[in-house]
């Protein structure tokens, strides 16, 4: 039997509307009291599986450039939305926005609504900001990134293999002079793309060139703008890119096609995410497919998992992609 509001006044001192008050994340109640609270409510069990009704998929933005209203994450949402429905839950959207100026108390009545699950859709979360997510009184899943310390489960996108294998397919078809066409941007999962990209340079005896490392806008215009300005100072170009993200590859071959470049025959690039746009481009973008739906439901399996078996270990799953050749690289031997 799950401990009563008069058991945890109780145990901390305080009045049992006080405690009511704190429950329920009415106002007027002092912060650290609150806390206090909540930590004798956690540990005697006082949120119960019961309790959990829903399921709040909370969307963190802290430059709001990476995740913005495109169709990689309208699918994720798609997937969040179909699994939780299935499990007989609700489903709450939340924004999160890093620079509102009431972010900390938006992000604690997150943490402390005892009737949610979270899932965090984490691509721009910091391992800073991070932290504060291990103080939610309800499970926890980070949705597109993992962090260590602390620990969460996590549900994310296998970026280092997949790169690694974009471009060594860009490799056998006789390419040496690989470029990175690399967000100004850095999150997570870029740094694990540039990590595929120099694994695969170097598992086949080749060195990563920084003359032909662009850093461009992770927007379409941004990007776009970007590489303009870059091929005004005419650099020596390499045979193909690899692009952090599909964005990034349909600016830069605005540009490039703008200053006399053939894609695929000057210059060959390949983008990642698969976005809907890459099957009509000109020439069709070659790409890296990301289950977007599936990650979604995986992420809602997992918090499913927690809220019925209680968090005995974490896990981190990572979603394999697939490389979709079109017709932006050329075989040139």
């Amino acid at each position: 039997m799950k401990v009563s509001i008069k058991k945890i006044s109780e145990i901390t001192g305080f009045s049992q509307a006080t405690v009511s008050n704190a429950l329920n994340n009415k106002q007027g109640v002092n912060k650290n009291t609150a806390e206090q609270i909540w930590e004798v409510a956690k540990k005697y069990g006082y949120f119960s599986e019961s309790k959990i009704e829903s399921i709040r998929f909370v969307i963190y933005k802290d430059s709001g450039q990476i995740v913005s209203d495109t169709p990689f994450f309208s699918q994720l949402i798609e997937g969040i939305e179909e699994e939780t429905r299935r499990s007989g839950r609700e489903i709450i959207i939340s924004n999160l926005n890093r620079s509102a100026p009431d972010y900390e108390q938006a992000r604690d009545r997150i943490l402390l609504d005892s009737s949610s699950g979270i899932i965090v859709l984490a691509t721009e979360l910091s391992e800073e900001d991070a932290g504060a997510f291990a103080g939610a009184v309800n499970p926890v899943v980070m949705l597109d990134n993992c962090f260590d310390s602390p620990a969460y489960n996590s549900v994310m996108i296998g970026n280092t293999d997949a790169v690694c294998m974009a471009v060594e397919s860009m490799i056998e078809k006789g390419h040496k002079e690989i470029g990175y066409l690399k967000s100004t941007i850095r999150i997570k999962n870029f740094f694990y793309r540039e990590s595929g990209y120099r694994r695969a340079l170097r598992l086949n005896g080749l060195i990563p060139d920084q003359k032909y490392e662009f850093g461009l806008a992770p927007t379409t215009e941004g990007a776009y703008q970007d590489m303009n300005r870059l091929l005004e100072g005419r650099p020596e170009m390499p045979t193909a890119f690899f692009a952090d993200n599909d964005i990034i590859a349909m600016g830069a071959m605005k540009a490039l096609q703008e200053h006399g470049f053939r894609i695929p025959d000057d210059i060959s690039i390949v983008g990642f995410d698969d976005l809907p746009f890459c099957s009509v481009t000109s020439p069709s973008l070659s790409t890296i497919k990301v289950f977007k739906q599936e990650m979604g439901r995986a992420a809602v399996r997992r918090l499913n998992e927690l809220i019925q078996y209680g968090d005995q270990f974490k896990t981190k799953t990572q979603i394999c992609c697939e490389f979709i050749e079109r017709e932006s690289v050329k075989k040139i031997s």
